[in-house]
């Protein structure tokens, strides 16, 4: 049974770990997220999305952290503004009434000193499901060209697009989605 004295400590003790984590806020300039698809089993299409945006907290002495990014759904580019217009209405994306895609993650996973993976929670067209990002670049520390601390990562996840609702031409257009966040972020 929790106490009233115990509730407060309880509090501070989940807070403590994040204590020493350092904010950065992402780049938008050097962060996107990509994806690729199966096209009728002719070829692979890919795509991404211009505009992001959001914060990284990390401890890398604790090996705590946490990561929030928003994707501008409005911002998808294929390379063929026709297709954009198509993927970016009511029948795909629905950026109108959905206009953002959120990672948030809930565990970062080290192997060693080094970061080799994020789960989190993916939230895309109203649906929320588990997504596990594989880290394959991770660095923190002083960027010269823009004289300042940051951290930067490649990282890697699959999902299936019909768990989001996204149903449209399967199994013509492929369900699995493989997913490329590459991000950068800095002290504000």
């Amino acid at each position: 049974m929790l106490t009233k004295s115990f509730i407060p400590t309880l509090l501070l003790a989940a807070w403590l770990p994040l204590a020493q984590a350092e904010e950065f806020a992402i780049d938008p300039t050097h962060t996107y997220a990509s994806f690729e698809i199966d096209h009728l089993g002719f070829s692979t299409q890919r795509g991404q999305f211009n505009r992001s945006s959001g914060i990284v907290e990390f401890d890398p002495e604790g090996k705590t952290g946490r990561i929030d990014i928003s994707i501008d759904v409005a911002s998808l580019d294929t390379g063929f503004e026709l297709r954009d217009k198509v993927l970016r209405g009511e029948s795909w994306f629905n950026a109108k009434d959905h206009p953002y895609i959120f990672f948030r993650s809930q565990t970062l996973i080290f192997t060693d000193e080094r970061l080799s993976a994020v789960d989190g929670i993916l939230v895309m067209l109203g649906e929320v499901r588990p997504l596990r990002l594989d880290i394959s670049r991770f660095k923190c520390g002083f960027n010269l060209a823009k004289r300042q601390h940051g951290c930067g990562a490649d990282a890697t996840g699959v999902l299936r697009r019909s768990d989001f609702g996204l149903s449209n031409g399967l199994p013509f257009i492929g369900d699995e989605v493989r997913l490329r966040i590459q991000v950068e972020a800095y002290r504000p």
